[in-house]
């Protein structure tokens, strides 16, 4: 089966904005996983809670275990994502172009930093970016920060790619 060509599209068969944003809060997660907990260890999902103590087993296995429900979640949304790309391919839905994807992946991973980063952060206070420092909120707001660079620059590029996806439906040439 070929996937319709892009002037002949049904108005309704535009790619799904879910694959791009499942796919970048998945992969921010992992990020988030691997090189803040994991490589450098400067937290862990639940390090700033008094009950789990990074210097003691007990808090260790209690840190350990929260990291890992963590990254379960992060491999479900990327299970997710994939499950959406799979349906919209058989389904004939148009692949656009990469900036379309790329720039919802980004504004994913950036929606990823500022929801976990306000809720974990700031409202819940679990941990910081940097728990090893006395004075962390800098780091707290310079992860925010990154996430709304990541989900504006994202959603710009995703736009670009949106109208292009337009153009080609309505017949004008876009190589």
């Amino acid at each position: 089966m070929t996937a319709a060509s892009p002037a002949h599209l049904p108005q309704g068969a535009r790619p799904t904005r879910a694959v791009g944003l499942l796919y970048g809060i998945g992969f921010g997660a992992f990020v988030d996983g691997i090189v803040l907990h994991q490589v450098l260890q400067w937290h862990h999902m639940v390090s700033h809670v008094d009950d789990y103590p990074t210097t003691t087993v007990a808090g260790l296995e209690a840190n350990t275990l929260a990291d890992g429900l963590f990254h379960a979640a992060a491999w479900v949304c990327l299970l997710a994502a994939t499950i959406c790309t799979f349906r919209a391919w058989r389904a004939g839905r148009l692949s656009p172009r990469w900036s379309f994807h790329v720039g919802l992946a980004l504004a994913g991973w950036g929606l990823f930093n500022v929801v976990e980063g306000v809720v974990d952060h700031h409202l819940l206070g679990v941990h910081h970016v940097r728990d090893d420092l006395s004075a962390p909120l800098a780091w707290d707001l310079g992860f925010l920060a990154l996430g709304a660079v990541l989900v504006v620059g994202g959603w710009l590029l995703h736009r670009a790619g949106a109208d292009r996806v337009g153009a080609d439906r309505d017949g004008v040439s876009s190589t």
